[in-house]
């Protein structure tokens, strides 16, 4: 029997056989929660995974960045995979490497195994990711794009911020392997979902650009690598003669040499150029990596602040920043819906206008003598602006594409917000240990008035390397032995006060490096075109 021709679906731009273009979404909207997630879910574990396996944090570090760094420097790649042979094949390949990198994770015998297993993740993270913006792109007609973009950016606002708590759940409850074994039947279902519900859209044969490849892997590599890694290695050397600043350098000039190759090989191009000629592409690009810094780089302070300083275990530090997530999951399907209805443009900088005033809210309420369960607030409007950037920012980069380009440019809007996100780490943490170097001895110099004259010279010493008390909490505060007891009291009294008012200060001056690219990227948006809506302009399928 017929479906009565009210209740039909709305056309989409592909044949799907009588089904609403709504039915694609579980499968990539599941995919592309286990890659957000478990950008975060392993950051909780990281103790944990300095006992069992027995290594430096150092090298327990890697278990998070082998994975953020295969998945930055592959996503360009791979948003040209998804145009060249199908985004469902792509998508399908990058759910089965994921799922199998997750289930080699949680078996892991050694932390380099699970380096390893964390690496092939992050391919099987790239290849998926640019496939769930193309193929929405490809299938949404254009006046309900937003509102799908609006699910797709509910998932990724949700799933970077509820990662650290369902981490902690799963660490304290059933073991770290867990944290990786949770993907198994979500990955299972999604490909179950991919092969019965994702159509096969039209492929655009082209050869692969090879050159374009290499250029790209190793510019982006050398640049991430640096930004993301500096830090460990002191800004200074990596290997032999070879320094974090030589990789970077050598990274800009590929990726140089790549933007003007890519200009030579046209439409042909691994990322065709005349992408950026479409002038809300190119600053939706600008706008994308002003929120992946933003985003990524205002929780380093704020999670040390928590823990080292306020003193909150690592649940109820997730805890603090889980109002911001879940309003995030109820403002982005609205928000995506309204850019379906006025200009995108006014959604996104209304969106990045209320992002800078709650980062700019926490900076001013980050305290030492104040309770940090009242960063609910600003946390809670932090989940406002960020559910109006996300979806809309993304139907705003995907507005201009064409079928053939779909997949480079979601490879290209998420490389840059993934390498914005990368820059933002690098830039706050540097900017925190330039701050500390400067907050902590001035606070340590007014808590010496309260200490007996001798020991005040040598206590306000003490702190003239003030970046070595980053996230150092304030239990482990050490007073030579042979300090009197009433003495030792009073400087251990004295230090706490002086690193804890001193972070304070430091921290609530890095936010506001964060607040300052949110205007940024709302500065951005605003000088996109308006244009008219989708619902005024579509065309009949």
């Amino acid at each position: 029997m017929s479906r009565p021709a009210s209740r039909a679906p709305v056309a989409a731009l592909v044949d799907l056989h009588g089904r609403s273009a709504w039915s694609i979404l579980p499968a990539l909207l599941a995919g592309f929660f286990m890659i957000m997630i478990d950008t975060t879910i392993v950051n909780i574990a990281v103790p944990t995974l300095v006992k069992t396996f027995d290594a430096s944090l150092v090298k327990v570090g890697w278990v998070s960045s082998a994975y953020l760094l295969t998945f930055a420097v592959l996503l360009l790649v791979s948003g040209r995979l998804g145009d060249r042979f199908g985004p469902r094949p792509v998508f399908a390949t990058g759910l089965v490497v994921f799922t199998g990198a997750s289930l080699a994770c949680g078996l892991s015998p050694s932390i380099e195994w699970l380096i390893a297993a964390r690496t092939v993740q992050g391919v099987g993270g790239a290849l998926m990711t640019p496939q769930t913006m193309a193929m929405i792109t490809r299938v949404f007609p254009p006046h309900q794009r937003g509102a799908a973009l609006g699910l797709w950016g509910s998932v990724a606002g949700v799933a970077t911020i509820t990662g650290p708590l369902l981490g902690g759940l799963l660490v304290e409850t059933v073991g770290w392997e867990w944290i990786f074994f949770v993907n198994l039947p979500v990955g299972v279902v999604a490909l179950w979902l991919t092969y019965r519900r994702l159509p096969r859209l039209e492929r655009h044969t082209r050869r692969i650009d090879g050159c374009g490849v290499v250029l790209s892997v190793l510019g982006l590599f050398l640049l991430v690598f640096g930004l993301q890694e500096g830090e460990a290695y002191r800004w200074g050397v990596v290997v032999g003669g070879v320094t974090v600043w030589h990789m970077m350098g050598v990274g800009l000039v590929l990726l140089g040499v790549f933007g003007w190759y890519q200009v030579r090989r046209g439409d042909d191009a691994l990322l065709p150029m005349r992408l950026f000629k479409d002038r809300n592409f190119f600053l939706a690009n600008i706008s994308g990596a002003a929120v992946g810094f933003a985003m990524t780089g205002l929780f380093f302070p704020l999670t040390l602040f928590l823990q080292a300083i306020a003193g909150l275990s690592p649940i109820q530090a997730a805890l603090v920043a889980l109002p911001g997530s879940l309003v995030t999951g109820v403002v982005a399907p609205f928000a995506g819906r309204l850019s379906d209805r006025v200009p995108a443009k006014w959604v996104v900088g209304f969106g990045f206008a209320v992002f800078a005033v709650a980062v700019a809210w926490m900076a001013l309420w980050v305290s030492a003598d104040d309770s940090p369960w009242r960063l609910l607030a600003p946390n809670a409007l932090l989940g406002v602006g960020t559910g109006a950037v996300f979806s809309p920012l993304a139907n705003l980069a995907t507005s201009g594409l064409d079928q053939r380009t779909a997949g480079a440019g979601a490879g290209v809007f998420n490389t840059n917000r993934q390498v914005g996100g990368v820059i933002g780490s690098a830039a706050m943490i540097a900017m925190l240990t330039s701050r500390l170097s400067q907050t902590v001895p001035a606070a340590a110099r007014d808590a010496a008035a309260s200490l007996p004259a001798p020991y005040q010279e040598q206590f306000v010493a003490s702190f003239a390397d003030a970046g070595s008390t980053l996230g150092t909490p304030l239990a482990n505060i050490q007073v030579p032995p042979d300090v009197p007891p009433q003495a030792s009291e009073a400087i251990k009294a004295a230090a706490t006060t002086a690193i804890s008012h001193g972070f304070a200060t430091a921290a609530g001056q890095t936010l506001a490096l964060a607040a300052a690219v949110a205007a940024v990227g709302m500065i951005s948006a605003l000088v996109m075109r308006g244009g008219r809506t989708h619902r005024d302009t579509e065309t009949p399928a």
